[in-house]
């Protein structure tokens, strides 16, 4: 049988050790092609660069793997890939990752490497953004290769279901630590943003952002952060339909009484 085509981004640039441990777990599975940004771009959600010109160039062609580095965001590789590199070739499955640190609980909204797995699930065919809990240029990703193989082949054999996005994290904890995958939903919570301020030679300020998240449901064993916490690897699929339908109709008075 044919190799299915695996297309690949990051948002940690084209150089990160986790980047190149997908390809590496992919190309096991099937024909790579992949695009990552330049340099890093972590936090860069889903931006686009629309008034400055994009550059591509190719950085490794062997056989069954292809990969360039986009001057853009994630999403833009991913519309690159797309809507340019691959035509009306569409892969069979879009991966993003494998990031250094989580993107569980509300860090999806600020991921880039999430930002590029949605993007992707816009083109009707499946995305995987996965993420190690460990921020390190140098972490050890050979459990999270492991179990991203895994995930990979069972989703390739068994997505019946579009659009399909999954945001998988990974403990970071050696292979035989990890207690299984679970199934969650997205954990409530929110990130403390604070400015550190500091001078430059001239004795200008400047600040640097750090920040600290309060978890809003610590003890919830449904959540990703629980399972990541306690030895799990998480899946949440994710969706863009940001409607908070529940209050739709305690807002029904804003539109008068036209019962329309």
């Amino acid at each position: 049988m044919d190799k299915p085509l695996i297309f690949i981004t990051n948002d940690d640039g084209v150089n990160a050790l986790g980047f190149r441990t997908l390809v590496e777990t992919a190309r096991r599975i099937g024909n790579v092609i992949a695009i990552a940004p330049e340099t890093t771009q972590s936090g860069k959600a889903h931006a686009i660069t629309m008034y400055s010109p994009l550059y591509l160039r190719q950085v490794r062609k062997e056989e069954g793997v292809e990969v360039y580095a986009c001057s853009g965001t994630p999403v833009d590789c991913v519309k690159m890939a797309f809507d340019h590199l691959l035509a009306d070739n569409y892969p069979d499955l879009t991966l993003s990752g494998i990031n250094h640190g989580s993107n569980s609980a509300i860090s999806v909204i600020y991921s880039g490497t999430m930002g590029a797995a949605i993007e992707a699930s816009f083109y009707n065919r499946p995305s995987i953004g996965f993420s190690l809990d460990d921020h390190s240029e140098h972490a050890d990703f050979s459990a999270a290769s492991e179990y991203a193989e895994k995930i990979i082949r069972d989703t390739l054999a068994g997505v019946t279901d579009l659009p399909l996005c999954l945001n998988v994290n990974i403990p970071a904890v050696p292979y035989a630590e990890i207690k299984g995958i679970k199934i969650c939903r997205q954990n409530r919570g929110f990130w403390k943003e604070r400015f550190v301020c500091r001078q430059d030679p001239r004795g200008a300020d400047y600040y640097w952002l750090t920040g600290e998240f309060f978890n809003s449901e610590p003890h919830s064993e449904d959540t990703d952060e629980w399972a990541l916490k306690n030895g799990y690897i998480s899946i949440v699929p994710i969706q863009t339909d940001l409607t908070n339908y529940p209050q739709m109709d305690k807002l029904a008075i804003l539109a008068g009484d036209s019962g329309e």
